[in-house]
């Protein structure tokens, strides 16, 4: 599986949601549409963080993956999340995604692994699912520098890159000097692997040291942006590209680096409302909606970057 086809920019899209909490398909495939379907967009990453993967039940996610593949192109490619704490489940997420029409599947690691994680735990649950779906693409995800003991270390990284079907990465430590390392450790053993660039508040700097793509929720506002942002990188014009992270930046630092942390979901969808692209903001406890003074940030940080 080498080449470049998975290569390019992907909105991480939330999943709207009801009053009541039931997710509203109709408003998640208009939302889809409305940053998937543009031109530089290679596809789609859903039933990630931003897709409330820890919240949201198997048959949801399945439902996800059937609803994104009627609404896109047969261009686009669909990477779908699988995030469950037992691995005999993720392999069952994996399997049903494939089935309903996934491209890749992206293996989010145990939210307990944030308190233990060694290389044999990573290994055992990334083989687990790539042995339920023999042939199917599978990307890792590089999980934040501060999410415990989380995020892969080197050793671990090696290990995971011997499994044959994986053909990407989505960095998102959020941490320049780790995701330039990582890189570095990728091209060396795997240079058929894509790197993806993927801490919303620092694209720039990332793309500069070299990326190949970006699977990002920042995409779901300013998927234009994102993808001239890429461009002006790969055409060496510094100028265009620094213009382009003046307009990125005062959404994401809003959005991804206000405190408190972990309530990207909530600003995204508040945003997407304020703009008419989904008709209600509901999040899934236990996080809250956005509160009044979010609310106040979020709306300034729209208009300082043109929304």
């Amino acid at each position: 599986m080498s080449g470049t086809r998975f290569h390019g920019i992907y909105p991480s899209t939330v999943l709207p949601m009801r009053a009541d909490f039931a997710p509203d398909w109709d408003a998640y495939a208009a939302h889809t549409a409305h940053c998937v379907l543009r031109p530089g967009i290679r596809g789609v990453l859903i039933n990630g963080h931003a897709g409330e993967n820890f919240v949201i039940t198997r048959a949801e996610k399945r439902r996800a993956v059937e609803v994104t593949r009627a609404t896109l192109d047969g261009t686009r490619l669909v990477v779908a999340g699988v995030n469950a704490e037992s691995s005999h489940e993720a392999a069952e997420e994996a399997r049903e995604a494939g089935a309903a029409g996934a491209d890749a599947v992206m293996v989010f690691l145990p939210n307990a692994f944030a308190l233990a994680h060694t290389t044999a735990m990573a290994v055992l649950h990334h083989r687990a699912v790539a042995d339920a779906v023999p042939g199917l693409p599978i990307f890792l995800f590089q999980a934040h520098h501060a999410a415990g003991r989380m995020a892969f270390t080197s050793d671990t990284l090696a290990e995971l890159l011997k499994i044959e079907t994986v053909v990407g990465i989505k960095e998102g430590g959020w941490e320049v000097d780790g995701y330039d390392a990582l890189r570095r450790q990728v091209r060396r053993l795997r240079p058929d692997v894509a790197v993806c660039a993927s801490g919303d508040e620092h694209l720039l700097a990332c793309m500069v040291h070299g990326s190949d793509g970006s699977l990002v929720s920042l995409a779901d506002l300013m998927p234009d942006e994102i993808v001239a942002l890429d461009a002006a990188v790969r055409a060496n014009d510094l100028p265009a590209a620094r213009a382009l992270h003046e307009r990125l930046e005062p959404l994401a630092e809003a959005i991804y680096g206000a405190p408190p942390a972990g309530r990207a979901t909530a600003r995204l969808k508040w945003c997407l409302r304020e703009m008419g692209i989904i008709p209600d903001a509901a999040v899934r406890p236990p996080h809250p909606p956005v509160d009044e003074a979010d609310a106040a940030s979020l709306r300034a940080a729209l208009r300082a970057s043109g929304l």
